[in-house]
């Protein structure tokens, strides 16, 4: 059965984003005059525009907004109190890198939360084979999508952090000048945003709804991001070595290899667990 007008429409809006996302992946990397904030923006944008309009499609608009204003409220949340407190995630300030900020937490991080937030959802969705994080599940998916955004951050947050400093840990950190309770604090904050959301579809009692062969985009868009990282180890790292705040000494091409080594056999694994779990619910289909 050929699929609707308006669900092809979206498919293809889908793509456009995903061709933005992949732009702003290759100018990380490739020398351009764009400033780099620009190309942050660009990142964090096409990832929320491809959360309100895949998430409208999955669940409707009022449920996505609700999900957006959930990862809003707990991740601003979170943001603040660990920069005043060190809880949950450690101590830590930002830079001008992202840009303008609420409070002490840039815009475009917040905002951040929402659109990997939501693929890490649809990933976790697939694999644990539940259409809406209903029953029993309400507590499997959101478990599972916090290790899948967790997996995000552990690739990424040095990169970020000690080569372009997008925020400084105070402290330094034994992952490339990242502490360790930066990833039990994300875990955490994650996994309250996730189990919130649950609740409320659980409260809400949404129509269920089967698995699409539409829902490859999420799968496409967490795989780009991990390619996203592994292309970081292409250009000459300048300078070849940066310090974080304790003192410590990082060689840059070994922050990026070991983003690439979690983008390959973490983030890589649940993309892959999540597009057999998606082809083997396609077989079911069509016995």
């Amino acid at each position: 059965m050929p699929a609707p007008p308006r669900s092809r429409t979206t498919t293809l809006v889908l793509c456009f984003i995903l061709l933005a996302y992949m732009a702003a992946r290759a100018l990380e990397i490739v020398p351009n005059p764009i400033p780099r904030t620009a190309i942050v923006a660009l990142d964090v944008l096409s990832a929320l525009a491809f959360a309100l309009v895949d998430g409208t499609r999955q669940y409707g608009l009022r449920r996505i907004l609700v999900f957006a204003a959930i990862c809003a409220v707990v991740g601003n949340s979170s943001e603040n109190l660990s920069i005043a407190t060190g809880f949950p995630f450690g101590h830590y300030y930002f830079l001008n890198l992202m840009g303008p900020r609420l409070f002490q937490v840039p815009i475009l991080l917040g905002l951040a939360y929402i659109g990997m937030a939501y693929v890490s959802w649809t990933l976790a969705r697939l694999i644990v084979h539940d259409s809406l994080g209903t029953g029993r599940r309400t507590l499997a998916i959101p478990i599972t999508a916090s290790f899948i955004m967790v997996a995000w951050d552990l690739a990424q947050d040095p990169v970020w952090s000690t080569v372009l400093h997008g925020w400084v840990w105070r402290d330094g950190g034994a992952w490339f000048g990242v502490p360790i309770s930066n990833y039990f604090g994300w875990y955490l904050t994650v996994f309250l945003i996730y189990l919130c959301f649950a609740l409320y579809l659980r409260r809400s009692a949404p129509q269920a709804t089967n698995c699409q062969p539409a829902w490859w985009p999420a799968i496409v868009f967490y795989a780009l991001c991990a390619v996203g990282n592994v292309l970081e180890t292409l250009p000459n790292p300048v300078p070849a070595i940066v310090q974080d705040p304790s003192g410590a000494q990082w060689r840059v091409v070994e922050i990026t290899r070991a983003s690439a080594l979690v983008s390959v056999f973490a983030m890589g694994t649940f993309a892959a667990l999540a597009w057999a779990a998606l082809a083997q619910h396609k077989r079911a289909l069509t016995d």
